[in-house]
């Protein structure tokens, strides 16, 4: 082939260090918006972005130009350094060193776009734990209890 093509939907997750609810909703869309312009300086292109006070979700077709933990290095660095300028509420904030990743298919697309969009609803009967366990079964991904949370 002369030229190299893709479109490859991924669906990233990360957490607050510690798990702690340290992201004050004032700053949501703020952190979203920061969070989206990073994805697009990866070459990237943002398609939903939303998540709690404890955790984000990110829907973004991938640049065929970088992998997926260059992208969350990326991510996770810059917007908890950028997190640490709104204030002395987050003069610890840091993100936890690990994420998730999935790839999702052309025809899911809309449905895990409005299953990040309604994230504060969804976490009214669901704790993040509970979330990120159930996506680790559905997607068959091998896990240690031991290494989750710390």
């Amino acid at each position: 082939m002369s030229q190299s093509l893709s479109k490859l939907y991924v669906h990233a997750i990360f957490h607050v260090k510690n798990n702690e609810c340290l992201i004050l909703p004032e700053n949501e869309k703020e952190l979203y918006a920061y969070i989206g312009s990073l994805v697009k300086l990866s070459k990237s292109i943002p398609v939903q972005i939303n998540g709690t006070e404890n955790h984000v979700h990110v829907l973004c077709i991938m640049s065929k130009n970088i992998s997926l933990a260059k992208l969350l290095e990326e991510i996770k660095t810059n917007s908890s350094r950028w997190m640490k300028t709104l204030g002395p509420h987050y003069r610890e904030f840091a993100w936890q060193g690990g994420y998730a990743g999935y790839s999702v298919s052309q025809s899911k697309v809309t449905i895990v776009q409005n299953y990040i969009e309604n994230q504060k609803e969804h976490h009214r009967t669901q704790t993040f734990q509970e979330e990120y366990i159930q996506f680790l079964k559905e997607n068959g991904v091998d896990y240690s209890d031991d290494y989750l949370w710390t």
